[in-house]
């Protein structure tokens, strides 16, 4: 089974900035997923400080199917 969520771009110190939805097709900003995990459409994630900038980070289980790559 493929990863939900992946990675499709990163700026040049390595934070991801848009992600792709293996399941739906959709693919999104660092912004617009933020706002889907927020909103509950992403359960296995979840939204971090880092830096000062709110960060998409997958949550810390056993499973590495939702992991960020």
């Amino acid at each position: 089974m493929p990863k939900r969520v992946k990675v499709t771009q990163e700026d040049k110190t390595g934070r991801n900035t848009r992600f792709h939805d293996n399941f739906t097709g959709e693919d999104f900003t660092r912004a617009q997923f933020n706002k889907k995990i927020k909103g509950g459409d992403y359960v296995g994630y979840e939204v971090k400080m880092i830096n000062g900038v709110e960060t998409p980070v997958s949550k810390p289980d056993k499973t590495k199917n939702n992991n960020l790559g």
